[in-house]
């Protein structure tokens, strides 16, 4: 054999390799929409073909006795029926599996909890089945997270048309008695009914201010402020109420540290925690608030005497038309102020917390501390 006789055998073999694997990809091609088991009976076909093509051509190039290529296409032959027999187990094997995957994922997309198929699988389809079960639990936790929100959405309206009804009933009364002069003392009526409109007011602005943090739409315009001036504003702003209902207002150890916050909403979120706190303290009682440096920030406290709450309702504190209380008017409020708290520290990127203490409860506000 010389030297060029190699190179000859290669080309060939090359060129009679090349056309069985042209002709493969047309098939592929054409039957891309098809089962998996035709694609890997072609891919099975392809290898075979271009084994015999290229032994052909090379037969035909160095001129093989009848009785050797006889010989060879016979091997040839029965490599490829085994070839062929392999691909179409191999095939039907991984078809099925997919379609027990398919029937899995249909339930997942029906509403129902995603199960892998029992059974050995490819490593695509089991990183496939691992994913569609974390897909699952995802979507299951979501449901669980819209039917609490949808429960408390209905309670929330629920509540809040009883609110509404409520001084709405008592104004119409209040305007009826003066308009027909049956008033005994209409100066105290129209101070009833400023009162019930304030009221009113007070409430469609936490309405508003809720929408506004459910639908992401809480602009904040930070600037760097000092925890010491949030908490003086807070306390004066508290004081009146606080004097109103007999609670000692303290300011307890209060660190001078800065922060950078919306001053308008911060302001909105200690005074919510004031208010709840003076109105759940019975008359003689302390509410403390207080500031400090804290390895994750600066957290404010509000501190009061409500007595405690309730282990199982902690965790609801800060839901939307959470009261803590079965009553339905004043000074229960229509359960918006926490939800309202949590929203803007979170927007703020801090977080809220609630636990209890000897005598009463204690509310957190930690907010980062600022950059630089």
């Amino acid at each position: 054999m010389t030297v060029r006789e190699p190179l000859f055998i290669a080309l060939y073999a090359f060129l009679g390799a090349a056309v069985a694997g042209l002709a493969g990809a047309g098939a592929l091609r054409l039957i891309r929409r098809r089962s998996l088991t035709a694609s890997l009976a072609v891919v099975a076909a392809v290898a075979v073909g271009a084994m015999l093509a290229g032994t052909l051509a090379v037969a035909q190039a160095m001129f093989l006795s009848a009785h050797d290529l006889s010989v060879v296409t016979t091997v040839v032959a029965m490599a490829a029926v085994v070839s062929l027999a392999t691909a179409l187990l191999l095939g039907r094997w991984v078809v099925a599996r997919s379609r027990e995957l398919a029937r899995a994922a249909r339930a997942l997309g029906d509403g129902g909890d995603f199960t892998a198929p029992h059974g050995p699988a490819t490593a695509e389809l089991e990183y496939l089945s691992r994913e569609l079960a974390a897909t699952s639990a995802r979507l299951a936790e979501s449901r669980e997270r819209e039917r609490a929100l949808e429960s408390s959405r209905r309670e929330l309206v629920a509540w809040i048309s009883h609110d509404l009804r409520t001084p709405l009933a008592g104004l119409r009364a209040m305007s009826e008695a003066l308009e027909d002069g049956v008033a005994a003392d209409p100066d105290r009526y129209l101070r009833q009914i400023r009162a019930e409109v304030e009221h009113l007011d007070a409430m469609v602005g936490d309405l508003f201010e809720l929408s506004r943090i459910h639908a992401g739409s809480l602009a904040l315009t930070r600037s760097r402020i000092s925890v010491y001036d949030l908490v003086g504003d807070a306390l004066a702003g508290a004081d009146p109420l606080a004097k109103e209902l007999g609670v000692r207002l303290v300011a307890g150890h209060v660190e001078p540290v800065p922060v950078e916050v919306d001053a308008e909403e911060m302001n909105r979120v200690l005074g919510n925690l004031l208010v709840n706190a003076i109105r759940r303290t019975p008359a003689d009682g302390t509410v403390a608030v207080a500031a400090a440096r804290a390895p994750g920030g600066v957290v404010l406290s509000v501190e009061d005497g409500c007595g405690g709450i309730p282990e199982a309702d902690l965790a609801r504190v800060f839901d939307t038309g959470w009261r803590g209380t079965h009553s339905r008017t004043p000074p229960a409020g229509a359960g918006l102020g926490l939800a309202i708290v949590r929203g803007i520290v979170e927007a703020h990127h801090g977080r809220a917390a609630v636990r209890n203490i000897p005598g009463g409860c204690r509310f957190e506000v930690t907010l980062p501390a600022p950059e630089g």
